[in-house]
């Protein structure tokens, strides 16, 4: 009944949006489905109402003497992300073997908090730009500014290795050109922007939906390799464009069959411009929220607000970490995270084994 009641608020609210915000539709409204990451529902003795808000945990570990650190990520129904959480807003209870239901920690004498991810976190930026022939002739001054002002909006200050942004472009080759590496360095990437010239392309038409496969291999790739060196990881894929594919080397379903079995950690979005764009297959590749640009003079302002999105985006995972007073020998414990974000709530269940544990935590 639950998630019959979820769903129909989902299909409500999707009636109701408009084209230019799409929200993601990987959300999973059972949480042990593992679409957007694991734990489940809070047990029902909580007396919990139906989850407002999702936490979906990415990863979890203990470090003695007691610490339990769980990294997740809140969205709320509709698959948007929600940043700017404090431990203030987190509730903790845990349920040992001889607890008929749960009890409250105190957030204070837990050492509740929100700590720096970076460690045990990494996110990446693919700003992919269409510089072909009709772009270069006739926008590229306020592509420049447009995509400087997204590079400010969204590099954080001050800079940090848990956060870079690379630039890639494509014109008709089948070539996803890099136009700059990945860092942290607002600096290095806004130079790079101002380097483009009129006659960087050699190819005037436009490969989008090879630009597509491309860019989410190369995501899934950075994901990749922070999972090897137990780095949780996410990617977000800007693409920008002011038409549709010309150059016919790929199909249009195989672009989004590349986005549809991404990782679930890649989020897509989509800036177009003029009017010669489709808008129905560049909501369908940037299925996280995709904008319209009218002229180029607007294309500031729709890259501004792709910004803030991808920002949220980012800023939506959290390591929350605390000391429990659960000790060796207690085994296995429930534990349960309860949000409180502007009068609505969210839980997730999950557990942790106490072996080892001892008074006293960092």
């Amino acid at each position: 009944m639950k998630n019959f009641l979820k769903r129909l608020v989902f299909t409500a609210f999707i009636v109701a949006i408009s084209s230019c915000g799409n929200a993601d539709d990987d959300v999973s409204f059972d949480i042990n489905q593992g679409e957007l990451g694991e734990g489940k529902e809070a047990d029902d003795c909580l007396g919990f109402d139906d989850n407002e808000l999702l936490l979906s945990i990415q990863d979890q570990f203990t470090t003695l003497p007691g610490k339990i650190s769980i990294l997740f990520k809140v969205s709320d129904l509709l698959g948007n992300p929600v940043s700017g959480l404090t431990a203030d807003q987190f509730t903790i209870y845990e349920q040992g073997r001889n607890d008929d239901c749960f009890n409250t920690i105190s957030s204070s004498e837990s050492l509740a908090r929100i700590s720096s991810n970076s460690q045990v976190f990494s996110t990446n930026t693919l700003l992919v730009l269409d510089l072909s022939n009709s772009v270069l002739q006739s926008s590229l001054g306020e592509l420049k500014t447009a995509s400087t002002s997204f590079i400010n909006n969204v590099i954080p200050t001050p800079e940090t290795e848990s956060f870079k942004m690379a630039i890639y472009w494509f014109d008709g080759e089948d070539e996803l050109h890099k136009l700059n590496d990945l860092t942290s360095s607002a600096t290095e990437l806004t130079a790079a922007i101002d380097g483009i010239t009129a006659d960087i392309s050699n190819d005037p038409s436009t490969d989008l939906y090879g630009a597509v496969i491309k860019s989410t291999s190369i995501a899934e790739g950075l994901i990749a390799a922070n999972n090897q060196a137990s780095v949780i990881g996410a990617a977000s894929v800007v693409l920008f464009t002011d038409g549709t594919d010309q150059a016919s080397r790929y199909t249009e379903q195989a672009a989004l069959n590349a986005v549809d079995d991404a990782n679930r950690n890649i989020s897509y979005f989509t800036i177009g411009l003029g009017a010669e764009i489709d808008t129905e297959v560049l909501e369908q590749i940037g299925k996280t929220a995709s904008v319209f640009a009218g002229n180029k003079e607007e294309l500031e302002t729709t890259f501004n607000q792709i910004s803030q999105r991808v920002s949220e985006q980012a800023n939506s995972f959290y390591l929350f970490e605390y000391c429990t007073p659960k000790r060796d020998g207690s085994g296995d414990n429930n534990l349960v995270i309860q949000l409180s974000d502007g009068g609505l709530l969210g839980a997730v269940q999950t557990e942790f084994n106490a072996n080892g544990f001892t008074g006293g935590c960092e």
